[in-house]
């Protein structure tokens, strides 16, 4: 469905992170975190360029050895904290489309997210094929539901902490949803100008939990190192 379709794969990542410094380049299951990435692109066999985006010499120079391409680093207002991920792909396809080069789809692969399939990206593509969508972003299921989420008083009293009527059996609980990080698919010219990945033209891409993890901190670490050990991200 998919296979006349020109894809960009855009991989960002940062040099710097205050969560877990140097996270991109950190060791996962014996390799740097963003391989998981780069390597799981390069087997789905579905881009016609790989890129990433960065202002890290070394994570150039580890993303160039393993097939990517880095043709440019990253202006730095656009490696910040507070830098926006829709303005760092923004300038990439402005730089590509200065030399001439457009795509039919972009889709945006987070290295934090490296337990991400070639299954998932594959049927990301099918579904924006399928739904005629401008863009398709991928979530999960809640791991805790909002519904028994609140704030707390300064007294820390919990009187009122659940609203009446809040069923106590989980299994009653509506369905809730969160972004996952994973994948960010979208029509190049739908999504060139936007300034948001949501409109009435995307649609959710569903993965279970333990494709999901989206690592933040050092928690998230110890629980893709888990999970990848125990081979639990394969299907």
């Amino acid at each position: 469905m998919y296979e006349n379709l020109s894809v960009l794969g855009f991989i960002p990542a940062r040099a710097s992170s205050k969560g877990v410094p140097g996270k991109n380049l950190r060791p996962l299951a014996g390799k740097p975190l963003i391989l998981h990435t780069i390597e799981t692109a390069r087997q789905s066999g579905v881009f016609d360029c790989l890129l990433v985006s960065t202002d890290g010499e070394e994570i150039a120079r580890v993303a160039r050895e393993a097939g990517a391409e880095v043709p440019f680093l990253r202006p730095a207002e656009l490696a910040t904290d507070t830098a926006r991920g829709i303005d760092v792909l923004h300038h990439a396809m402005e730089w590509l489309e200065e030399r001439g080069q457009k795509y039919d789809c972009v889709m945006v692969l987070q290295p934090t997210s490296p337990l991400r399939t070639v299954g998932d990206i594959l049927a990301a593509l099918e579904l924006l094929v399928r739904r005629d969508a401008g863009a398709v972003v991928s979530i999960c299921e809640v791991e805790h539901h909002p519904w028994w989420c609140n704030e707390l008083p300064p007294d820390g009293c919990m009187e009122n902490f659940l609203r009446p009527g809040i069923p106590a059996n989980r299994q009653e609980l509506p369905k809730y949803y969160r972004l996952n990080g994973a994948i960010y698919l979208a029509r190049w010219d739908y999504i060139r100008h936007r300034d948001s990945w949501f409109g009435p033209r995307t649609y959710a891409y569903i993965m279970p939990q333990e494709r999901s993890v989206d690592i933040d901190g050092e928690l998230d670490f110890l629980l893709a190192e888990a999970i990848l050990s125990l081979g639990k991200n394969s299907c």
